[in-house]
């Protein structure tokens, strides 16, 4: 158990410009950590890429905390593995379903875990679900933990489980991860590709897409196939948020958006997340961690130019992906930051990009 004394003696070294994520894997990865030994949120590590430690180090000022659950409960690889690096590009086949209750299950194994995390913090975390919360955590230098669903297996498609995950803090939501479910399919790992890969949303995913409207559960584009993601935009009152991904038109991954896809979510007021992973930044595709961090940069700046300041953030895909070299965990975001003031990012932009960009569309989806 990690001590409130032990947190007392951290001393924060939170800049003046806080980071607030669209996207990490690190509740996955400490659940299952594979064929290494456990490790602790707590303490800081060389393992991963977000601990307690290393996030107050970074000025990380907390994100949406996914659950993705894998195909068994022995497989962690998934998250973070990737297609291998390949001059020829790669195509990766969907994979199969999740059984609801397997994936209900781990779900809310998973979830007690960040309540676990959140009580034994001392106060230095704490799960969010009113805008006024997660605003007085970034201005005192609490991490704010969103509780995300990477992918909406754990919801049966009568939607009982979504107002019970609701109550108990769920407020964002991917309809998908890169497999097909009740409610959407997602895009297969392929590149080069198209994000159409596939159907829209089924009538399962409609009433969904409605249910989340309604009780201001903020919807994740991120993973859905092309169809699937106009099928949303026709039918949500919401601003449209993309947690992590990145231009297609600077990198031909089906992971990323189309310039129309960009135009939706300007459109709405929404926000693009821009991930970290090399191979959805590269403009070869290559899952190579030496890769500058220019090149997360150019499509901040493609989707800044493109769509307006106002609807790009971060989206790291921290814990779940192949991070650059010089961004190496979550205690490396100041160089990331300063990376784009040197490429003449001014302060009023970087404080949209960094956090508040991410803290507008929240607020405005929760309606509370």
């Amino acid at each position: 158990m990690f001590s409130s004394d032990a947190i007392d003696r951290m001393t924060p070294t939170i800049p003046k410009m806080p980071v607030f994520d669209g996207h990490n894997d690190t509740l996955v990865a400490l659940h299952l950590p594979g064929d290494e030994a456990p490790r602790s949120f707590f303490e800081r590590s060389d393992r991963g890429h977000i601990d307690l430690p290393r996030a107050l180090e970074g000025g990380f000022a907390g994100g949406l905390f996914g659950i993705c659950v894998p195909p068994t409960p022995d497989m962690h690889s998934f998250l973070g593995s990737g297609p291998p690096p390949s001059d020829a590009g790669y195509d990766v086949p969907l994979p199969p379903p999740l059984d609801h209750a397997y994936a209900k299950d781990m779900t809310v194994a998973v979830m007690a875990d960040l309540f676990r995390l959140e009580t034994e913090s001392g106060g230095r975390m704490k799960v969010v679900r009113t805008a006024r919360e997660m605003q007085t955590c970034v201005e005192d230098g609490v991490i704010a933990a969103v509780l995300h669903f990477e992918g909406a297996e754990a919801i049966d498609d009568g939607l009982d489980a979504l107002h019970v995950f609701y109550a108990a803090g769920l407020r964002s939501l991917g309809i998908v991860w890169s497999r097909p479910n009740a409610f959407a399919t997602g895009v297969p790992f392929r590149f080069p590709g198209s994000p159409d890969t596939g159907p829209g949303l089924t009538d399962a995913g409609r009433a969904l897409v409605r249910a989340c409207n309604e009780l201001g559960i903020m919807q994740d584009l991120a993973h859905l196939n092309e169809r699937g993601f106009w099928d949303v935009a026709a039918l949500s009152d919401a601003p449209l948020a993309v947690t992590h991904a990145a231009a297609h038109a600077l990198c031909p991954s089906t992971r990323n958006l189309t310039d129309k896809q960009l135009d939706a979510v300007g459109a709405s007021g929404g926000v693009v997340g821009v991930a970290f992973h090399v191979g959805n930044l590269r403009a070869d595709g290559r899952q190579d961690a030496d890769t500058p961090l220019s090149e997360i940069v150019r499509h901040v700046d493609y989707i800044a130019r493109r769509i307006g300041i106002d609807h790009v953030a971060f989206g790291s895909d921290f814990d779940g992906a192949i991070m650059p070299t010089e961004l190496s965990d979550v205690a490396d975001l100041p160089t990331l930051v300063e990376a784009m003031r040197m490429h003449g990012f001014e302060e009023p932009d970087l404080r949209k990009v960094t956090h508040e960009n991410w803290l507008r569309v929240l607020e405005q989806t929760w309606k509370s």
